[in-house]
Protein backbone atom coordinates (compact mmCIF):
# COMPACT_ATOMS: atom_id res chain seq x y z
CA UNK A 1 0.00 0.00 0.00
CA UNK A 2 1.20 3.67 -0.53
CA UNK A 3 1.22 5.74 2.57
CA UNK A 4 1.40 9.54 2.70
CA UNK A 5 2.97 10.53 6.42
CA UNK A 6 2.61 14.16 7.69
CA UNK A 7 4.06 15.36 11.36
CA UNK A 8 4.95 18.53 11.47
CA UNK A 9 7.17 18.96 14.38
CA UNK A 10 9.73 17.56 15.77
CA UNK A 11 8.49 15.03 18.25
CA UNK A 12 5.99 14.12 15.13
CA UNK A 13 9.10 13.17 13.38
CA UNK A 14 10.44 10.47 15.52
CA UNK A 15 7.27 8.86 16.24
CA UNK A 16 6.46 9.11 12.47
CA UNK A 17 9.91 7.55 12.03
CA UNK A 18 9.50 4.58 13.98
CA UNK A 19 5.43 3.90 12.66
CA UNK A 20 7.21 3.35 9.44
CA UNK A 21 9.48 0.77 10.35
CA UNK A 22 6.48 -0.92 12.18
CA UNK A 23 4.51 -0.45 8.30
CA UNK A 24 7.46 -1.68 6.70
CA UNK A 25 7.17 -5.16 8.89
CA UNK A 26 3.51 -5.24 8.52
CA UNK A 27 3.35 -4.47 4.99
CA UNK A 28 6.34 -5.53 3.21
CA UNK A 29 4.83 -3.56 -0.26
CA UNK A 30 4.57 -0.53 1.35
CA UNK A 31 5.80 2.60 -0.28
CA UNK A 32 5.89 6.31 1.35
CA UNK A 33 5.64 9.57 0.59
CA UNK A 34 6.23 12.28 3.76
CA UNK A 35 6.34 15.29 5.07
CA UNK A 36 8.64 15.39 8.13
CA UNK A 37 12.17 15.31 9.24
CA UNK A 38 15.23 13.60 9.17
CA UNK A 39 14.54 11.00 11.05
CA UNK A 40 11.02 9.65 8.92
CA UNK A 41 13.07 10.11 5.63
CA UNK A 42 15.85 7.75 6.98
CA UNK A 43 13.22 5.58 7.86
CA UNK A 44 11.37 5.46 4.45
CA UNK A 45 14.37 5.94 2.51
CA UNK A 46 12.85 9.39 1.05
CA UNK A 47 13.11 12.92 0.66
CA UNK A 48 10.61 15.34 2.20
CA UNK A 49 8.06 17.08 0.51
CA UNK A 50 8.61 19.51 3.48
CA UNK A 51 10.38 19.86 6.40
CA UNK A 52 9.12 19.87 10.13
CA UNK A 53 11.97 23.02 10.65
CA UNK A 54 9.72 24.82 7.65
CA UNK A 55 6.54 24.29 9.61
CA UNK A 56 6.42 24.68 13.09
CA UNK A 57 5.04 27.59 14.67
CA UNK A 58 3.87 28.03 17.73
CA UNK A 59 1.27 30.32 18.97
CA UNK A 60 -1.50 32.34 17.88
CA UNK A 61 0.30 35.38 17.25
CA UNK A 62 3.25 33.35 15.42
CA UNK A 63 0.55 31.60 13.18
CA UNK A 64 -0.27 35.14 11.96
CA UNK A 65 3.07 36.44 11.03
CA UNK A 66 3.32 33.22 9.12
CA UNK A 67 -0.23 32.84 7.45
CA UNK A 68 1.72 32.98 3.77
CA UNK A 69 4.43 30.64 4.37
CA UNK A 70 1.69 27.67 5.92
CA UNK A 71 -0.73 28.53 3.16
CA UNK A 72 1.76 27.52 0.54
CA UNK A 73 3.01 24.43 2.18
CA UNK A 74 -0.80 23.49 2.27
CA UNK A 75 -0.86 24.23 -1.42
CA UNK A 76 2.44 22.50 -1.81
CA UNK A 77 1.43 19.15 0.40
CA UNK A 78 -2.53 19.06 -1.53
CA UNK A 79 -0.51 18.75 -5.23
CA UNK A 80 1.32 16.13 -3.85
CA UNK A 81 -0.94 14.01 -2.58
CA UNK A 82 -3.10 14.28 -5.95
CA UNK A 83 -0.28 13.78 -7.53
CA UNK A 84 0.63 10.77 -5.80
CA UNK A 85 -2.85 9.05 -4.84
CA UNK A 86 -2.17 7.39 -1.43
CA UNK A 87 -3.98 4.89 -0.49
CA UNK A 88 -4.45 6.71 3.43
CA UNK A 89 -3.20 9.52 4.71
CA UNK A 90 -1.50 9.24 8.44
CA UNK A 91 -1.86 12.67 9.85
CA UNK A 92 0.71 12.96 12.99
CA UNK A 93 -0.99 15.69 15.78
CA UNK A 94 -0.28 19.26 14.23
CA UNK A 95 -3.65 19.67 13.93
CA UNK A 96 -4.28 23.47 12.32
CA UNK A 97 -2.72 22.13 9.32
CA UNK A 98 -3.13 18.59 9.44
CA UNK A 99 -7.21 18.55 9.60
CA UNK A 100 -6.88 20.93 6.67
CA UNK A 101 -5.09 18.00 4.97
CA UNK A 102 -7.47 15.72 6.12
CA UNK A 103 -10.68 17.86 4.40
CA UNK A 104 -8.92 17.34 1.28
CA UNK A 105 -7.85 13.83 1.38
CA UNK A 106 -11.68 12.87 2.39
CA UNK A 107 -13.02 14.88 -0.95
CA UNK A 108 -11.05 12.59 -2.66
CA UNK A 109 -12.44 9.42 -0.59
CA UNK A 110 -8.79 8.69 0.83
CA UNK A 111 -8.95 7.12 4.16
CA UNK A 112 -7.59 9.20 6.87
CA UNK A 113 -5.79 7.93 9.73
CA UNK A 114 -4.84 10.09 12.43
CA UNK A 115 -1.76 8.84 14.58
CA UNK A 116 -1.37 10.93 18.22
CA UNK A 117 -4.87 12.97 18.91
CA UNK A 118 -5.05 17.05 18.84
CA UNK A 119 -5.18 17.92 22.00
CA UNK A 120 -8.56 19.10 21.79
CA UNK A 121 -9.58 18.04 25.02
CA UNK A 122 -7.54 21.04 26.57
CA UNK A 123 -9.24 24.03 24.09
CA UNK A 124 -11.31 23.82 21.45
CA UNK A 125 -13.26 21.01 22.05
CA UNK A 126 -16.01 21.60 19.32
CA UNK A 127 -12.76 20.37 16.75
CA UNK A 128 -13.98 16.74 17.67
CA UNK A 129 -17.31 17.11 15.21
CA UNK A 130 -14.47 18.00 12.90
CA UNK A 131 -12.41 15.06 13.73
CA UNK A 132 -15.64 12.75 13.74
CA UNK A 133 -16.94 13.93 9.87
CA UNK A 134 -13.06 13.93 8.60
CA UNK A 135 -11.15 11.03 10.17
CA UNK A 136 -11.73 7.33 9.74
CA UNK A 137 -9.52 5.93 12.51
CA UNK A 138 -7.89 8.01 15.09
CA UNK A 139 -5.31 6.11 17.30
CA UNK A 140 -4.92 7.79 20.95
CA UNK A 141 -1.38 7.54 23.43
CA UNK A 142 -2.87 9.45 26.29
CA UNK A 143 -5.15 7.01 28.51
CA UNK A 144 -7.37 9.97 29.04
CA UNK A 145 -8.14 10.47 24.98
CA UNK A 146 -10.46 7.30 25.07
CA UNK A 147 -12.75 8.52 27.69
CA UNK A 148 -12.59 12.32 26.52
CA UNK A 149 -13.92 10.87 22.79
CA UNK A 150 -16.31 8.50 24.16
CA UNK A 151 -18.28 11.31 25.78
CA UNK A 152 -18.77 12.48 22.04
CA UNK A 153 -20.08 9.24 20.54
CA UNK A 154 -16.63 8.30 18.66
CA UNK A 155 -15.01 4.96 18.73
CA UNK A 156 -11.14 5.71 19.35
CA UNK A 157 -7.87 2.99 19.33
CA UNK A 158 -5.71 3.85 22.53
CA UNK A 159 -2.31 1.95 21.56
CA UNK A 160 -0.17 3.04 24.31
CA UNK A 161 2.52 5.71 24.13
CA UNK A 162 5.19 5.75 21.60
CA UNK A 163 7.60 7.28 23.60
CA UNK A 164 7.54 4.16 25.84
CA UNK A 165 8.81 2.70 22.22
CA UNK A 166 11.56 5.29 21.26
CA UNK A 167 12.87 4.63 25.31
CA UNK A 168 12.92 1.16 24.91
CA UNK A 169 14.54 1.14 21.55
CA UNK A 170 17.24 3.43 22.86
CA UNK A 171 20.92 2.75 22.94
CA UNK A 172 22.58 4.77 25.64
CA UNK A 173 26.13 5.76 25.28
CA UNK A 174 28.47 4.89 28.17
CA UNK A 175 30.73 7.41 27.23
CA UNK A 176 28.31 10.26 26.75
CA UNK A 177 29.94 12.40 29.23
CA UNK A 178 33.62 11.32 27.56
CA UNK A 179 32.34 11.69 23.80
CA UNK A 180 30.99 15.52 24.77
CA UNK A 181 34.07 16.85 26.60
CA UNK A 182 32.09 17.05 30.23
CA UNK A 183 33.61 16.84 33.71
CA UNK A 184 32.58 14.92 36.49
CA UNK A 185 30.51 17.50 38.10
CA UNK A 186 26.71 16.74 38.18
CA UNK A 187 24.79 18.11 35.19
CA UNK A 188 22.07 20.60 34.77
CA UNK A 189 19.99 19.37 31.65
CA UNK A 190 18.64 22.86 29.57
CA UNK A 191 15.35 21.67 27.06
CA UNK A 192 14.47 25.17 25.84
CA UNK A 193 12.31 23.42 22.89
CA UNK A 194 12.69 23.18 19.19
CA UNK A 195 10.83 26.01 18.22
CA UNK A 196 12.53 29.57 17.52
CA UNK A 197 10.09 30.99 19.48
CA UNK A 198 10.19 29.29 22.61
CA UNK A 199 14.42 29.30 22.12
CA UNK A 200 14.16 32.76 22.02
CA UNK A 201 11.73 32.90 25.00
CA UNK A 202 13.59 30.54 27.47
CA UNK A 203 17.16 30.14 26.76
CA UNK A 204 18.33 33.98 27.99
CA UNK A 205 16.58 32.74 31.32
CA UNK A 206 18.28 29.11 31.77
CA UNK A 207 21.89 30.64 30.83
CA UNK A 208 21.63 32.93 33.85
CA UNK A 209 21.19 29.53 35.78
CA UNK A 210 24.94 28.64 34.65
CA UNK A 211 26.05 31.54 37.74
CA UNK A 212 23.50 30.29 40.28
CA UNK A 213 25.21 26.35 40.24
CA UNK A 214 28.69 26.70 39.95
CA UNK A 215 29.03 23.07 41.45
CA UNK A 216 27.05 21.96 38.33
CA UNK A 217 27.44 21.94 34.68
CA UNK A 218 24.50 22.95 32.53
CA UNK A 219 24.35 21.06 29.07
CA UNK A 220 21.38 22.43 26.17
CA UNK A 221 19.73 19.84 24.30
CA UNK A 222 20.21 21.41 20.99
CA UNK A 223 17.32 20.97 18.47
CA UNK A 224 18.33 19.51 14.56
CA UNK A 225 17.14 22.55 13.14
CA UNK A 226 19.68 25.06 14.45
CA UNK A 227 23.53 24.69 14.56
CA UNK A 228 25.99 25.13 17.09
CA UNK A 229 26.67 29.08 16.34
CA UNK A 230 22.43 29.92 16.87
CA UNK A 231 22.86 28.67 20.67
CA UNK A 232 26.14 30.58 20.97
CA UNK A 233 24.16 33.82 20.70
CA UNK A 234 22.39 32.93 23.60
CA UNK A 235 25.28 31.30 25.90
CA UNK A 236 28.11 34.08 24.65
CA UNK A 237 30.83 33.66 27.54
CA UNK A 238 29.15 31.23 29.42
CA UNK A 239 31.00 27.83 30.14
CA UNK A 240 27.49 25.99 29.12
CA UNK A 241 28.35 22.49 26.52
CA UNK A 242 25.85 22.12 23.84
CA UNK A 243 24.90 18.33 22.45
CA UNK A 244 22.20 17.41 19.76
CA UNK A 245 20.87 13.90 18.86
CA UNK A 246 21.68 13.23 22.37
CA UNK A 247 18.84 14.24 24.41
CA UNK A 248 18.18 10.97 26.51
CA UNK A 249 21.78 10.36 27.53
CA UNK A 250 22.11 14.22 28.14
CA UNK A 251 18.36 13.38 30.41
CA UNK A 252 20.29 10.01 31.76
CA UNK A 253 22.86 11.87 32.92
CA UNK A 254 21.18 14.73 34.45
CA UNK A 255 20.66 15.18 38.32
CA UNK A 256 17.83 17.80 36.85
CA UNK A 257 16.46 19.19 34.29
CA UNK A 258 14.90 22.79 33.19
CA UNK A 259 12.11 21.74 30.45
CA UNK A 260 10.08 23.23 28.25
CA UNK A 261 6.35 22.64 28.21
CA UNK A 262 5.64 19.99 25.31
CA UNK A 263 6.64 16.54 24.51
CA UNK A 264 9.59 16.66 26.80
CA UNK A 265 8.78 17.04 30.10
CA UNK A 266 7.18 13.31 29.74
CA UNK A 267 10.44 11.88 28.23
CA UNK A 268 11.95 13.41 30.68
CA UNK A 269 9.48 11.42 33.72
CA UNK A 270 10.07 8.41 32.10
CA UNK A 271 13.61 8.66 31.95
CA UNK A 272 12.83 9.56 36.08
CA UNK A 273 14.86 12.83 36.02
CA UNK A 274 13.43 15.82 38.64
CA UNK A 275 12.16 18.54 36.31
CA UNK A 276 10.84 22.00 36.56
CA UNK A 277 8.46 22.50 33.55
CA UNK A 278 8.80 26.26 32.08
CA UNK A 279 6.55 28.01 29.57
CA UNK A 280 7.15 31.67 28.46
CA UNK A 281 5.92 33.01 25.13
CA UNK A 282 3.93 36.23 23.57
CA UNK A 283 1.41 37.94 26.18
CA UNK A 284 -1.11 38.07 23.61
CA UNK A 285 -1.16 34.52 23.43
CA UNK A 286 -0.93 33.63 26.32
CA UNK A 287 -3.77 36.04 27.03
CA UNK A 288 -6.12 34.31 24.46
CA UNK A 289 -4.90 30.50 25.56
CA UNK A 290 -5.68 31.20 29.05
CA UNK A 291 -9.42 32.08 28.15
CA UNK A 292 -9.28 29.22 25.96
CA UNK A 293 -7.73 26.52 27.82
CA UNK A 294 -9.91 23.99 29.53
CA UNK A 295 -7.20 22.10 31.62
CA UNK A 296 -5.58 22.68 34.91
CA UNK A 297 -2.00 21.77 33.65
CA UNK A 298 0.18 22.63 30.94
CA UNK A 299 2.44 19.41 31.48
CA UNK A 300 1.75 16.22 30.12
CA UNK A 301 3.53 14.65 33.45
CA UNK A 302 0.57 16.40 35.43
CA UNK A 303 -2.19 15.92 32.95
CA UNK A 304 -1.53 12.20 32.77
CA UNK A 305 -1.39 12.17 37.02
CA UNK A 306 -4.09 14.70 37.16
CA UNK A 307 -2.74 16.33 39.97
CA UNK A 308 0.22 18.30 40.07
CA UNK A 309 3.82 15.72 39.99
CA UNK A 310 6.30 18.34 39.02
CA UNK A 311 6.45 22.65 39.11
CA UNK A 312 5.11 24.83 36.66
CA UNK A 313 6.28 28.05 35.97
CA UNK A 314 4.54 30.08 33.21
CA UNK A 315 4.82 33.44 31.75
CA UNK A 316 5.72 35.96 34.70
CA UNK A 317 6.72 33.04 37.12
CA UNK A 318 9.13 31.75 34.57
CA UNK A 319 11.95 33.86 35.91
CA UNK A 320 15.71 32.98 36.64
CA UNK A 321 14.89 32.86 40.43
CA UNK A 322 12.15 30.77 40.19
CA UNK A 323 13.30 28.23 37.86
CA UNK A 324 16.86 28.28 40.58
CA UNK A 325 14.91 27.74 43.73
CA UNK A 326 12.85 24.52 42.20
CA UNK A 327 16.29 23.16 41.03
CA UNK A 328 17.67 23.73 44.52
CA UNK A 329 14.74 22.04 46.02
CA UNK A 330 15.10 18.93 43.29
CA UNK A 331 19.08 19.01 44.16
CA UNK A 332 19.61 19.14 47.77
CA UNK A 333 16.15 18.35 49.13
CA UNK A 334 15.63 14.50 49.27
CA UNK A 335 11.86 14.38 50.42
CA UNK A 336 11.61 16.77 47.95
CA UNK A 337 13.38 14.45 45.36
CA UNK A 338 11.83 11.73 46.39
CA UNK A 339 8.51 12.80 46.01
CA UNK A 340 8.59 14.08 42.12
CA UNK A 341 9.91 10.45 41.42
CA UNK A 342 7.50 8.73 43.14
CA UNK A 343 4.66 10.80 41.27
CA UNK A 344 6.64 9.27 38.39
CA UNK A 345 6.17 6.01 39.31
CA UNK A 346 2.55 6.70 39.63
CA UNK A 347 2.78 8.04 35.70
CA UNK A 348 4.64 4.74 34.40
CA UNK A 349 1.77 2.78 35.67
CA UNK A 350 -0.73 4.55 33.56
CA UNK A 351 1.60 4.71 30.68
CA UNK A 352 1.50 0.67 30.22
CA UNK A 353 4.14 -0.82 27.92
CA UNK A 354 6.05 0.11 25.25
CA UNK A 355 4.65 -1.40 21.48
CA UNK A 356 2.56 1.82 20.50
CA UNK A 357 4.41 1.88 16.70
CA UNK A 358 3.70 -2.02 16.42
CA UNK A 359 -0.01 -2.07 17.69
CA UNK A 360 -0.88 1.28 15.35
CA UNK A 361 0.81 0.02 12.38
CA UNK A 362 -1.13 -3.63 12.74
CA UNK A 363 -4.41 -1.37 13.14
CA UNK A 364 -4.10 0.82 10.05
CA UNK A 365 -3.29 -2.58 7.66
CA UNK A 366 -5.92 -4.24 9.37
CA UNK A 367 -8.04 -1.42 8.26
CA UNK A 368 -6.74 -0.79 4.97
CA UNK A 369 -7.31 -4.03 4.13
CA UNK A 370 -11.25 -4.00 5.23
CA UNK A 371 -10.99 -6.00 8.17
CA UNK A 372 -12.53 -3.65 10.86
Amino acid sequence: MKYYIIAGETSGDLHGANLIKALKKEDPEASFNIVGGDQMAAAAGEQVLIHTSEMAFMGFIEVLKNLSSIAKNLKKVKEDILKQQPDTLILIDFPGFNLKVAAFAKKLGIKVCYYISPKIWAWNQKRVYKIKRLVDHMFCILPFEVKFYKQFHYQVDYVGNPLLDAIAAYKFNPNFRLDNGLSQKPIIALLPGSRKMEIENLLPIMVDLNRMFPAHQLVIAGAPNFDLAYYKNYIGDEDIHVVFDQTYDLLKNAEAAVVASGTATLETALLRIPQVVVYKANPITVMIARKLIKVRFISLVNLINDYLSVRELIQNDCDTMSISEELKELTLNPAHRASVLENYDNLIDKMGTPGASEKTAALIVKYMKGLE
